[in-house]
């Protein structure tokens, strides 16, 4: 309508009737206003959604039957996208509430603040009561409190976990602390896990302790048994002699034949007793750079003779003769000797015995040893106990061999495991 009163007023306007310009310019003005009024109505909708959006009030729905014609397609799709998003904000805070049920539900306490000025964002229950802290507004107020604490949450770093010990109040347990963090609007903030492990600790040692002291049980036992039947024997044979020394001539013999028995066993004992304590002398390490073609070829210059006696036929698999690592020499050949000498005794029953040792990179950069043999192979039964101090199954053993492997692989931050197949063979793997 505009375009049309416009264009009628400019031919008149060229044929010079200005008499009938007076009756379009008020058309004219009417239709401007109405236009900029229907442009606004328009503003004013788009501005009401707008601020309906910003104040997240997705409950507001726009008029559509009494709206004008030009407004309903924009007010319903208004309608639409406030429904879109109110199912959004529904969905979010579900899963936020979900969220912050699971996190208060666990025993492991959680710890959230901002790192540039320290505020605390999430704290959940348990660890309230784990640190018996009702509340913190800041990570600086944690410094009050337990001053290690607070310096150990400042400086562990992301992927990082450590124990440490926490003394809240006048008690005192061991934490897993474990760190991770993300970064949103600008702000970098750090998550930060408590686990409370004195339990699991507590549990390990016991059990650790009831084998312990069941091997002991049994390995004392069997020498203090037959030293006090002896005692005891002795005792009546020297009563005997005593009462009446011409019954039996040989007794003082005799008598001195079991005293040595005795003596023989005690010291027996006192070896065993002695052997223990070489469990605790290897505490620190003299780390150098070694090759392990140099581990494998001074093992089997040492083995070799062994290895020819027995038959035994020997492989060594080295892919990278340049392979290296930190460790400490001289224990780490104690530690393949061990392998290798119980490899030997599960092998000697073979037709065919074979030893193999192998080294590989993996690709986490680790170093991996491997101590086959394709001997007998370990029970399933006693899997778990080879490397618990004392056990053995040979009749001569000391059962100190491959728990000393695995204290030393410990000194090492590595560890030691067993891949066994009764009948088949046995491997022992060493990872640094």
């Amino acid at each position: 309508m505009l375009f049309i009163v416009i264009s009628i007023a400019s031919w008149i306007l060229v044929k010079g009737w200005y008499s009938y310009l007076f009756i379009l310019i008020p058309a004219i003005v009417y239709l401007v206003y109405d236009l900029c009024r229907s442009q606004m109505t328009v503003y004013y909708e788009i501005n009401d959604f707008v601020e309906a959006v910003h104040y997240r009030d997705f409950s507001r729905n726009f008029d559509i039957r009494h709206a004008p014609l030009a407004l309903k397609p924009l007010r319903k799709g208004f309608n639409s996208i406030n429904a879109t998003l109110k199912r959004i904000s529904r969905e979010k805070e579900t899963q936020y509430q979900y969220l912050q049920q699971i996190l208060e539900m666990i025993e492991t306490g959680i710890l959230s603040y901002e790192e540039d000025e320290g505020e605390i964002l999430w704290m959940n229950e348990s660890l309230k009561k784990m640190l018996r802290l009702p509340y913190l507004k800041t990570i600086h107020s944690l410094h009050k409190r337990d001053d290690h604490l607070y310096n150990e949450v400042l400086t562990i770093g992301p992927g990082e976990s450590r124990i440490i010990a926490v003394h809240p109040e006048s008690t005192s347990f061991k934490v897993l602390l474990s760190a991770t963090a993300f970064q949103t609007e600008g702000k970098k903030y750090k998550l930060v896990a408590f686990q409370n492990i004195n339990e699991a600790l507590d549990e390990t040692e016991s059990k650790a302790w009831q084998k312990l002291l069941s091997v002991l049980t049994h390995e004392i036992m069997n020498s203090v048994a037959p030293i006090s039947s002896l005692a005891d024997t002795l005792k009546n044979r020297l009563e005997g002699s005593l009462t009446n020394p011409a019954e039996d001539p040989y007794s003082a013999d005799d008598i001195k034949v079991g005293i040595e028995t005795i003596k023989r066993r005690s010291e027996g004992l006192l070896k065993f007793a002695e052997v223990y304590r070489s469990l605790n002398k290897i505490t620190t390490l003299n780390l150098t750079k070694i090759y392990v073609r140099d581990l494998f070829e001074n093992l089997y210059q040492l083995m070799q003779p062994t290895f020819e006696s027995k038959n035994i036929e020997i492989d060594i698999i080295l892919k990278d003769p340049g392979l290296q690592f930190e460790a400490d020499a001289s224990l780490i050949e104690q530690v393949l000797i061990n392998l290798v000498v119980n490899a030997i005794d599960a092998v000697k029953e073979r037709e065919k015995p074979v030893i193999s040792l192998s080294a590989s990179l993996t690709s986490s950069r680790k170093i991996i040893i491997q101590v086959a043999d394709n001997g007998y192979g370990i029970p399933v039964e006693i899997m778990d106990q080879i490397f618990i101090p004392f056990f053995s199954t040979k009749k001569a053993g000391s059962g100190i061999g491959l728990s000393l492997c695995k204290q030393i692989m410990l000194l090492h931050k590595g560890n030691i495991q067993v891949n066994s197949r009764e009948g088949e063979g046995s491997v022992f793997i060493l990872q640094f």
